[in-house]
């Protein structure tokens, strides 16, 4: 009897996983790309733990807003951060930058993406 028990918990639990992942597959495909560009005077001088403090903030809020939008990662220059993220829209990542107090000057859909194997394509 506890041997079928266990065999009922792990299927169960197969399923939801494989649920859980169909769930994310879907949201992924309604995702678009996004690059934004933060202005940040001297964020390339910003020290580890302040990147630390403004990653945290970004990721609270994310949390909050749900799995309609996904931070992939950012470059910090000298005066600019650029962020790459994954959303349904613009307005979600509108959204993100004003609950989370950052600026968003320029926010723009990845049309495609091309590297040096697109060269040998």
């Amino acid at each position: 009897m506890k041997a079928i028990k266990l065999v009922l918990v792990l299927i169960v639990f197969t399923i939801n996983s494989i649920q859980a992942q169909q769930k994310q597959l879907i949201n992924n495909n309604n995702m678009k790309t996004y690059v934004i560009e933060r202005s940040i005077p001297g964020a390339g001088d910003l020290t580890a733990e302040q990147l630390k403090g403004i990653s945290q903030t970004s990721c609270t809020v994310l949390k909050e807003m749900g799995p309609k939008i996904e931070w992939q990662h950012s470059y910090v220059t000298g005066d600019k951060i650029y962020c790459v993220y994954k959303a349904e829209n613009k307005e979600l990542i509108e959204e993100h930058a004003k609950k989370g107090g950052f600026p968003a000057n320029s926010i723009n859909e990845v049309a495609t993406v091309i590297s040096p194997a697109t060269a040998e394509q």
